[in-house]
């Protein structure tokens, strides 16, 4: 290790270079950020602002994009770089330990995942109601999850329906129990995207604190944070809580884009408060952010690709039948997502 990469390792000064300008910085990602993620959240739920289809399906299909280039190029590659840093021990060169780490959490959401949904079939088909395999996924138009086929698919009247076509108190309870098990697995969906996401958002804010660069940095992370809120917003609008009460169904969005909005600001924070005792070159935090970034990743990867992508296109009825041009244009519009977030990691 040279003396130059010996220096970088130890710890450092950040001093008080553009104070002000950082302390304005919590506020105005804030801001951009809580804007971004609410915006498309809100824009579903109000009666006066009316946002066209097409503008409201390029949010959603443009945030699918926003979500898997972060994964690849703000996360695993950071976490790449942090685990192959001068500073760390010569050990953590011989394993490439940000991949196994993205795959472990791949493979821990996907089984995690594969027996709650087993468990929850399992006890739907117990009581006579069939559930939609491809209808459990966060912002999913397949179906969205259980369905009482008996009545769906236009077969015969289920056994407690009475003459005049009502529906007994007992048919009523298996309709009741579907639902809330697929409002469980859509929340469970909820904060696996949003544990993701506070992660990397947390961590960024604690780079820009200390960061010398900071006025180029500063300005890109204002359009990141933006684009990855209109991401998670444009997601979380497309949840449907079916089996909770009203009131739950529409703040547990709110509040999941309430904490993304705050998460970076609570990084820069946390930055400004250490920042003379904090190297983020040190052995230290290269461990700490690699593997949080790594594990993160994971995470991303897989919902942007098998919850978002694959239910999206794969597997939902809606775009199966639809136009080339409808198809064409919600590929575009995550192409255009994907892309000019993957630019910014040019800068970040």
């Amino acid at each position: 290790m040279s003396s130059e990469s010996v220096s970088e390792c130890e710890s450092i000064d950040n001093g008080d270079t553009f104070l002000g300008l950082r302390v304005a910085s919590v506020f105005i990602i804030l801001l951009c950020s809580t804007s971004g993620a609410l915006f498309p959240v809100l824009a579903v739920r109000s009666k006066w602002l009316h946002v066209p289809k097409a503008l409201f399906d390029f949010a959603k299909y443009f945030g699918s994009g926003v979500i898997i280039a972060t994964a690849f190029i703000h996360l695993l590659a950071p976490a790449l770089e942090a685990l192959s840093s001068e500073c760390l021990a010569p050990e953590w060169q011989d394993y490439p330990y940000a991949l196994a780490l993205c795959l472990l959490s791949i493979m821990t959401i996907f089984i995690v995942e594969l027996i709650a949904f087993r468990w929850g079939t399992a006890k739907l088909t117990r009581i006579g109601v069939q559930h939609d395999a491809h209808g459990h996924s966060v912002g999913s138009h397949a179906a969205h999850g259980p369905e009482s086929s008996k009545l769906a698919f236009g077969g015969p009247p289920p056994k407690n329906m009475s003459e005049d076509g009502h529906i007994s108190d007992a048919e009523i309870g298996e309709v009741t129990t579907s639902t809330t098990a697929d409002t469980a697995g859509q929340i469970i969906g909820i904060a696996i995207l949003e544990f993701g996401v506070l992660l990397h958002s947390i961590l960024i804010g604690l780079a820009l604190a200390v960061d010398e660069d900071f006025k180029v940095l500063f300005v890109v992370i204002i359009f990141h944070q933006t684009f990855e809120g209109l991401g998670l917003g444009s997601r979380l609008s497309t949840v449907h809580l079916p089996g909770a009460r009203k009131l739950t169904a529409t703040w547990v969005p709110i509040i999941a884009a309430i904490l993304y909005g705050l998460s970076t600001p609570v990084g820069i924070a946390v930055g400004l408060a250490i920042r003379h005792t904090y190297n983020p070159g040190s052995a230290t935090a290269s461990i700490v952010s690699g593997v949080l970034d790594a594990l993160s990743s994971g995470v991303l990867m897989y919902t942007g690709l098998v919850e978002l992508l694959a239910h999206e296109f794969l597997f939902n009825k809606e775009m199966i039948h639809a136009t080339d041009g409808k198809l064409a244009y919600a590929i575009l519009s995550m192409l255009t997502g994907c892309g000019l977030m993957a630019l910014l990691g040019r800068w970040a």
